[in-house]
């Protein structure tokens, strides 16, 4: 005879709940309003243009709403053609996923460099209480300078010493991204119980043994949640890097050209891609925190 399993001999995947419904759900609520949306945005624009006497080939705003050459939001056509015009061929110079794999690469360098600064930062952090004083207020203060500004000032400063390139954008994306990993860092460092602090000190654990046995594993998932709001910061970073310095490839070369060229159909398409790339990008950490933290039980 056999019995049906209990919730704890399941696999973890089947006690895991799913999160395909809920995006679905949002998906679904997104297209449903996407359409009086785009209609309410556009015919606005459209009745403005009629009023001036502009021939747009429609009589009336919201017939028009689909057709303008620049909508404030692009229609289904519009965005159809926008992505086929962008996107084919994929590894061409000028089309939006190869310029999304120059931008990943930039935002994936910039992370890591973030993630072994605000790995230090961390310890130090936590080891001194006095080093804490001295710093944390001008680590605050480094994140208020406005990164439009700060980037083309690191890119010249980076130039003099023969640092050009893909490096510099890198360098940018790390300087926003480090701050969260420090102080995510910081506070899982400091998450163990005291009452295991005392256990460890009981059996003569070294400070080195206190802090690679018990304190690193207890930060892992306040450092897997620092790194992914830092994912998404380092990507604003690379993209807004682009924009500021002289580029020749990336995201945010393509938002520079085509908003002098006042492309809105190409806008909203960069920015999808965009989008996409910061969700792989959280997406592969949050892969990555599942291999590493095996040990944790599920949620």
């Amino acid at each position: 005879m056999t019995t049906a399993p209990t919730p704890t001999t399941l696999p973890r995947a089947a006690r895991r709940p799913s999160n395909l419904f809920p995006m679905l759900g949002v998906a679904l609520a997104a297209l449903v309003l996407y359409w009086p949306l785009m209609l309410w945005a556009n015919s606005g624009q459209a009745a403005r243009s009629l009023a001036s006497g502009a021939d747009l080939g429609c009589k009336t705003a919201l017939a028009c709403a689909t057709q303008l050459r620049n909508p404030v939001i692009p229609a289904p056509g519009q965005f159809a053609s926008g992505f086929t015009s962008l996107s084919v061929p994929p590894l061409a110079p000028t089309s939006a996923p190869y310029n999304a794999l120059v931008t990943g690469g930039e935002t994936l360098l910039g992370l890591a460099l973030a993630s072994v600064l605000g790995l230090v930062l961390a310890t130090l952090l936590v080891r001194s209480r006095s080093f804490e004083r001295a710093t944390l207020p001008w680590l605050v203060a480094s994140q208020t300078v406005p990164i439009v500004a700060l980037a083309p000032m690191l890119a010249v400063l980076l130039g003099q010493y023969g640092v050009q390139g893909f490096l510099p954008k890198a360098i940018i994306a790390a300087y926003i991204a480090f701050f969260p990993i420090a102080i995510g860092m910081a506070q899982g460092l400091r998450s163990p119980d005291p009452l295991q602090l005392d256990l460890m000190r009981t059996y003569r654990a070294s400070p080195a043994q206190v802090f690679g046995l018990l304190q690193v594993p207890a930060s892992l998932p306040y450092l897997f949640t620092s790194l992914k709001v830092a994912a998404t910061a380092a990507l604003v970073g690379s993209i807004v890097a682009e924009i500021s310095t002289i580029s020749f490839s990336g995201l945010g070369k393509m938002l520079a050209e085509n908003s002098r060229a006042s492309d809105t159909v190409a806008l909203w398409v960069i920015m999808i891609y965009g989008a996409a790339l910061g969700i792989v990008l959280v997406a592969l950490i949050g892969g990555l925190e599942r291999l590493v933290t095996r040990w944790r039980p599920p949620a």
